[in-house]
């Protein structure tokens, strides 16, 4: 039985008995701390107070062995929120700043936590870093290509500590699965499938998008230009803008795009991509697809990535955001392991760290390796999110039977035209007037892996950076 064969069968079973076994405890349930000296707490500031730094806040007021000393947001409101959390959780209330350049300069302050918007990751780390600090960075870590590995290089030259913020590498039982695969028990794993289903909505607009009353908009837009915003939400779709997000592939997907990558073992970014989709039905301002399917080619493996915003069946019925593993004695789900019938046969167990004490941890030890999620495996998984979002947005409408066309010619380890019919299916159940909007087929791009660049394509070449807003520039690589 092949791999497509393989696929076919284990999808179209239910995995009933999977999804009875399902944990349902917080991936971020953390044991009662033990009693450490105060001398020896770690002092930190959380910069960027939605709700990741929220989520942030409250991981690490769980943690004795560090103190949130100060947040940092340029809409001062939110800051406050978060001072008001740590306060409900019988913490010290936090410095408040609006300009995280206080932040680093602030000698007192071992480790930052960043969980701005996208645009500000890469730059905010790097400063951060070079201000003698530890970081641990939302993902994805970068909002392009080339200041990801800019992170990588400050990280190295500086000896500092820096955490990806992809949580599920900490998950329990997932590193014995991989391992599991790695040891060669899976057979031949040449397929992996990252799967994020999960419903938005339209975000409205054209409209005179309104900053809020004690947000700085200088420093909330930091390296992205000064643009007259015509959303009608100012906080959280800024995901959907290009200047500023990366769309939902690089917010929800880049998670099951990390494992998947782990998974395959695969060191290198891909060889080539080509992504495809759209965005359908909302009519609002926003840029970025709400439908996406990417296909990263490795060679002899391949990684195939959906995203799903509209109505549909999930991939899983149990599961919103999963990978999928396809191996020639097996199939791996999630942490639980099938026979080649999509029978359950035991669920990968092992202890869980939590992600910001297994970060804190490597602070201590100096070691990067002992993080979970360095930042170099952060890097390389959103900049696979960014070569599918390049690919497509410099793609072209097309017709179905110009995207089969396309697709029969790709040498793959997928049934890549299968994968797009139920695509096209998906959008046809959801109403999608595929005549009045059609599918943009993403170019095919080739890449140079060790340069991380493409070959022979400076259009695409072009998006492997931005135009930086002085003085928020992400250094080049010979200024570092």
């Amino acid at each position: 039985m092949n791999n497509i064969t393989r696929r076919r069968f284990f999808e179209d079973s239910l995995m009933a008995a999977t999804a009875a076994a399902l944990p349902t405890a917080s991936l971020f349930a953390a044991d009662s701390p033990a009693a450490i000296s105060p001398n020896s707490k770690l002092t930190a500031a959380i910069i960027g107070c939605g709700i990741r730094g929220k989520a942030h806040a409250i991981e690490l007021a769980r943690l004795a062995d560090c103190e949130v000393a100060t947040v940092c947001d340029p809409d001062l409101d939110r800051a406050d929120e978060v001072g008001a959390m740590l306060v409900s959780f019988r913490r010290p209330m936090p410095k408040k700043v609006q300009d995280m350049r206080e932040v680093f300069e602030d000698k007192s302050i071992d480790v930052v936590f960043i969980a701005t918007p996208n645009h500000w990751h890469a730059l905010a780390a790097i400063w951060a870093m070079q201000a003698g600090k530890d970081v641990y960075v939302e993902k994805p870590v970068s909002h392009n290509v080339s200041e990801g590995r800019r992170i990588v290089q400050v990280a190295r030259k500086f000896k500092r500590i820096c955490q990806a913020g992809t949580q599920n590498r900490s998950k329990a039982g997932l590193a014995e699965a991989v391992r599991y695969m790695h040891e060669g028990k899976l057979g031949e794993v040449n397929l992996a499938r990252s799967i994020f289903y999960s419903g938005r909505s339209s975000i409205g607009g054209p409209v005179d998008c309104v900053t809020p009353p004690h947000c700085d908009y200088n420093l909330w837009a930091g390296p992205a230009p000064l643009t007259k915003l015509s959303r009608a939400k100012f906080h959280y779709d800024w995901h959907w803008m290009w200047e500023t997000g990366n769309g939902e592939i690089g917010n929800s997907n880049v998670h099951a795009t990390d494992i998947c990558r782990w998974g395959l073992g695969v060191e290198e970014l891909c060889k080539s991509v080509l992504s495809y989709g759209g965005r359908f039905n909302f009519g609002d301002v926003a840029q970025t697809p709400n439908s996406q399917v990417a296909i990263y080619d490795f060679g002899n493996k391949t990684l195939v990535s959906e995203t799903r915003n509209l109505k549909t069946a999930q991939f899983h019925p149990a599961i919103r955001s999963m990978w999928f593993f396809y191996g020639s004695e097996g199939i791996i789900a999630d942490k639980h392991l099938f026979d080649l019938n999509g029978n359950p046969i035991s669920v990968f167990d092992g202890k869980a760290e939590n992600h910001f004490a297994n970060f804190l941890r490597a602070v201590r030890s100096r070691k990067h390796t002992d993080l979970a999620a360095d930042i170099l495996e952060g890097h390389k998984s959103a900049a696979l999110c960014h070569l599918a979002n390049i690919s497509y947005r410099l793609g072209q409408p097309a017709t179905p039977e110009e995207i089969r066309t396309q697709l029969s010619t790709l040498t793959v380890q997928d049934d890549v035209t299968e994968t797009f019919e139920k695509t096209h299916q998906y959008l046809l159940d959801a109403g999608v007037n595929l005549e009045q909007s059609k599918i943009i087929l993403g170019e095919h791009l080739q890449l140079n892996t060790e340069k991380e660049s493409f070959i022979s394509n400076p259009k695409a070449d072009a998006l492997l950076t931005r135009e930086y807003r002085a003085p928020f520039v992400v250094p080049e690589e010979h200024a570092i």
